[in-house]
């Protein structure tokens, strides 16, 4: 199947924003078309046709569908095919475009929502970081998780409180793959919302905050962002240039950490050129190495109460274990059974009723190794561990649309309440809401 070529000759369109300053390439996805392939459930033989052209691949779920960039010269071939198909982007070119130009009346300051209005390059979130701090001076702090292979620094903040930082910890992780950009949103919305609501007196997230501490990491692939802003949109892996002269660039993050790094052939790529090329060896990234040294100090203070890996698309909220299919946590239970609750409540708050399919990764989506959410569960015994892919189900995928921001970011500060209050129940007791 030749997929990756298609990968490394795309670029992203030109657009000339305020939002998000991009440079004029030449060769942009102008006329390019995402097309949701339907498998019924018999990929191998929808797969064994797709041979016969060049893509590239969205999505890796693919017993009911398969998604695909089709590039111009490709689409004369792909309808003999005769496949049965849905249509996401007529025009990724034009899509893209859209999401870039997108204006803003963000006035620079983080109390102000229009942020989520559109989304930002690089240094404007580094820069919404500071804001959020200077908002909450006394309970609050910027922290570093390590530095990038360019150099740019994984920034984050760390919120408290009543009596002061120290307590356990809910982590977060964003944009672990660069080109999910509603996964930064996402964070810095609920950074923003523990924030304001604290300071307006919520007593709801005064109790959260009181109890817990939280690390917020937005954007923990900065070279890899920064890339999709300025040169391929749709880039997924850090920047890190392969191994043995390899021409190919990048490692993914979220294949790279240390625990069942290479338990299954099926959890990664070997191949440097792959989409989830997992590197030489465990943690040989400098990102994941800064982030797995946060885990492991976090671990031996007060420990990790929740840890959760943001991505898009596909709405999920998966538990461990990834890695193997079969293999299921003692605490399976209740992680099931709060995903549940934060389904519901994700559901309930949003007009759109947004549904989240949740249950152990392996089983419920596909194999990964290497995976954040088990290495922060087993090696940084973190008591709950998700990974939460945001929306959509298909009809957009990585290229949300500016205007579906703040609804995908807005229902998932119910869903968080409602699994924070989770956190020390004790489950299946015959009481309380668990």
């Amino acid at each position: 199947m030749r997929v990756t070529g298609l990968s490394y000759a795309l670029a992203i369109a030109a657009v000339g924003a305020s939002t998000i300053r991009t440079n004029k390439l030449s060769l942009p996805y102008d006329g390019f078309k995402v097309f949701r392939v339907k498998t019924h459930a018999r990929p191998s033989a929808v797969q064994e046709k797709l041979t016969n052209i060049t893509f590239e691949q969205w999505n890796h779920d693919i017993g009911s569908h398969i998604d695909i960039v089709v590039a111009p010269d490709q689409l004369p071939a792909f309808a003999e095919l005769g496949l049965e198909f849905d249509i996401m982007h007529e025009d990724l070119g034009v899509s893209i475009a859209a999401e870039s130009v997108h204006s803003s009346h963000w006035r620079r300051q983080a109390g102000d929502p229009s942020w989520f209005d559109s989304y930002h390059d690089y240094q404007d979130h580094i820069q919404y970081l500071q804001s959020l701090h200077d908002l909450f001076p006394g309970n609050s702090e910027l922290i570093s998780s390590g530095y990038s292979y360019e150099n740019r620094s994984l920034q984050g903040i760390h919120l408290w409180g009543a009596g002061g930082p120290g307590k356990p910890v809910v982590l977060y992780h964003g944009t672990v793959h660069a080109r999910e950009w509603i996964s930064t949103a996402t964070t810095e919305y609920l950074a923003y919302k523990l924030v304001t609501e604290y300071n307006a007196g919520d007593e709801e997230t005064r109790s959260v905050l009181d109890k817990y501490d939280f690390y917020i990491i937005p954007i923990v692939n900065p070279d890899g962002f920064s890339y999709t802003q300025t040169t391929q949109r749709l880039w997924r892996k850090n920047r890190q240039p392969g191994p043995n002269g390899s021409t190919c660039y990048g490692r993914d993050i979220n294949r790279n950490w240390e625990f069942a790094w290479d338990a299954n052939p099926l959890g990664a790529s070997t191949n440097p050129c792959s989409q989830t090329y997992k590197g030489e060896r465990p943690s040989d990234t400098p990102e994941n190495q800064g982030l797995d040294k946060l885990v492991r100090q976090l671990r031996d203070g007060a420990g990790i109460k929740l840890y959760i890996d943001w991505h898009s698309y596909g709405q999920y909220i998966l538990s461990p274990f990834g890695y193997k299919e079969t293999l299921y946590a003692p605490e399976l239970g209740k992680w099931t059974k709060a995903a549940q609750m934060v389904s519901d409540a994700i559901r309930d708050s949003s007009s759109d009723l947004t549904t989240y399919t949740f249950g152990p990764s392996g089983a419920t989506l596909y194999t990964t190794t290497g995976a954040a959410p088990d290495h922060i569960y087993s090696i940084g015994r973190a008591e709950f561990s998700y990974t939460i892919e945001l929306r959509d189900i298909g009809k957009y995928g990585f290229v949300l649309p500016p205007e579906l921001i703040r609804p995908t970011v807005e229902e998932q500060w119910p869903g968080q309440k409602v699994l924070w209050s989770l956190l020390d129940e004790e489950f299946f007791d015959g009481e309380g809401p668990a």
